[in-house]
C-alpha cells in the first residue's frame, strides 16, 4: 500500500511542476506565421515585447512595442491552459486554406529549448486548444497595424 501511495504522490507531483513551469511565459517564446501569395505576417512574442513583421523578404525592419501588463497577464492565462506536448497533435477546424480561402497559419512554441510547432490552420480560425492564445497575438499585431 505504501508503495502505491507513493507511486502515485510522484505522478502527482511531477504533473504539478510542469503545469507551473508552463506558466512561465517570460522565458518563452511565442512565434506566429501566417502567409499567401499577397499577405504576410510574423508576429514573435519574448519578453513582453511583441514583433511584428509584415515584410516577407527582410527589407523592412519589424515593428517592435511593449506588451502592457493587462495584456501580458491575458497571454499568460491563455498560455497556461496549454497542454505543450499535445500542439503538434492538432487537429484544424477548416480547410479554406487549401483553395485561397485562408492564410496559412501556425504557431510555434520554444519553452526551454524545445520547439513545439502546430500543423498548419487556417488564419482567423485556430485550433480550438490555443484559441485564445492565437487571437489575443492576432489582436495585439493588429493594434499595432493601427
Amino acid at each position: 500500500m505504501k508503495t502505491i501511495t507513493m507511486i502515485f504522490l510522484t505522478l502527482f507531483l511531477s504533473k504539478s511542476c510542469t503545469n507551473e513551469a508552463q506558466n512561465d511565459l517570460t522565458n518563452t517564446t511565442l512565434q506566429y506565421t501566417a502567409n499567401t501569395r499577397g499577405f504576410y505576417q510574423k508576429v514573435v512574442i519574448m519578453n513582453q515585447k511583441i514583433t511584428v513583421s509584415r515584410d516577407r523578404n527582410g527589407s523592412k525592419l519589424p515593428e517592435e512595442i511593449n506588451i502592457s501588463d493587462a495584456d501580458w497577464a491575458e497571454l499568460v492565462k491563455a498560455f497556461s491552459k496549454i497542454n505543450l506536448e499535445e500542439i503538434p497533435n492538432l487537429k484544424d477546424p477548416t480547410q479554406k486554406r487549401f483553395y485561397d480561402g485562408a492564410a496559412i497559419a501556425n504557431l510555434k512554441i520554444r519553452y526551454q529549448d524545445q520547439d513545439y510547432v502546430s500543423p498548419d490552420f487556417d488564419h482567423g480560425h485556430p485550433p480550438a486548444e490555443i484559441e485564445k492564445l492565437v487571437n489575443k497575438i492576432v489582436a495585439l499585431a493588429k493594434e499595432k497595424e493601427e
